[in-house]
């Protein structure tokens, strides 16, 4: 479909200059390739959110269903060089604040708070178990969503309860951890189901050692993992063996399709030229697939979540395909209000 003209209109009207038509969205992804976005609203409190979902619960029927997504620092995103015909919302500071009570051993931090900053401050603060997240270059918002972790832990091990916003109700709650289904990188939450804080229930500890610790885990990392344009891990560690290494042992490390190609010094990262294509990543990602189900006999499937792509372009790659239509349904939690 095409974004209609009276959806942009509808979200300007009500939102005023944080709604953007026709605005970059792969650049806002940590690959920092792909293309824009029909349209883009800036969301800085709750009650943004709640406007989109009136306004687009409001349109006429023949301007709707209208495809939207929810986009943090990207960091788990590959957005089509063509775009996406639809809406995308980003956090904005406003919902990046981060509380922590040292007496309760709590953190409330914002969907669109960082990890890094979430890490540092619980530490600081002497309360432990986020020291892993230091070196995740995600927001709080989207852990939540793909139960990210690292070092040993993920954030089912902390997450208490968090407060969500449905894009398609407007309903605005508390939703307890439980509800969530955290799994392996997995979440039940739906794509129109927003999360706006989280609450974290973390442990009294030494100060000092929690700062080791997340000084190590970033040594660690700059020592073992690329920078530049990339989206951490490509594909998730099949059970009892590593993506990384069946890569690693396949022969994978440096192959290049176009600007994309397979780090020489993680091979289970995936680094995008500057200026490049992400048509070229996700060829890449389709690519190495066939290498290990040939070599081992193991088949891959992606982290990283597609937006914009035909759908067989996806399942090559062995990702899921955003699409922004996605409903309620078995296995999407339904709102669970605790206040």
């Amino acid at each position: 479909m095409t974004l209609p003209a009276a959806v942009v209109t509808a979200l300007v009207e009500r939102l005023g200059p944080s709604v953007t038509a026709d605005s970059p969205l792969g650049a806002l992804t940590t690959y920092r390739v792909g293309g824009r976005a029909a349209a883009l609203v800036r969301a800085d409190t709750a009650a943004d959110l709640v406007a989109v979902a009136e306004v687009l619960g409001s349109l006429p029927p023949g301007a709707g269903p209208v495809p939207v997504v929810v986009v943090g620092k990207g960091s788990n995103l590959l957005v089509a060089d063509a775009g996406f015909d639809g809406v995308a919302v980003v956090l904005g500071e406003g919902l990046g604040g981060v509380e922590v009570d040292p007496e309760t051993a709590t953190v409330v931090a914002g969907g669109a708070a960082a990890l890094p900053v979430v890490s540092r401050r619980s530490a600081a603060a002497g309360l432990t178990g986020f020291e892993w997240a230091v070196g995740v270059p995600g927001t709080i918002g989207g852990a939540v969503r793909m139960n990210a972790g690292g070092h040993g832990s993920d954030m089912a091990a902390a997450l208490r309860r968090v407060r969500v916003v449905d894009l398609r109700t407007g309903e605005d709650g508390w939703m307890s951890a439980g509800a969530l289904e955290l799994g392996y990188r997995r979440s039940a939450l739906a794509p129109h189901q927003v999360v706006v804080a989280a609450e974290l229930a973390l442990a009294v500890g030494d100060r000092a050692a929690a700062e080791a610790e997340i000084s190590e885990i970033v040594r660690w990392r700059r020592e073992h993992q690329p920078g530049g344009a990339n989206a951490g891990s490509v594909f998730t560690n099949p059970p009892g063996d590593s993506a990384g290494s069946l890569l690693d042992h396949a022969g994978a490390k440096g192959r290049r399709h176009g600007s994309a190609e397979l780090s020489t010094k993680h091979a289970n990262f995936i680094q995008a030229d500057d200026g490049g294509s992400a048509d070229d990543v996700a060829a890449l990602m389709a690519e190495l697939r066939e290498v290990v189900r040939a070599h081992a006999g193991i088949d891959l499937h992606a982290e990283t979540h597609l937006l914009g792509f035909a759908p067989e372009v996806a399942e090559a790659a062995g990702a899921r395909l955003l699409t922004g239509l996605e409903g309620p349904g078995p296995g999407n939690p339904r709102r669970e209000v605790e206040g």
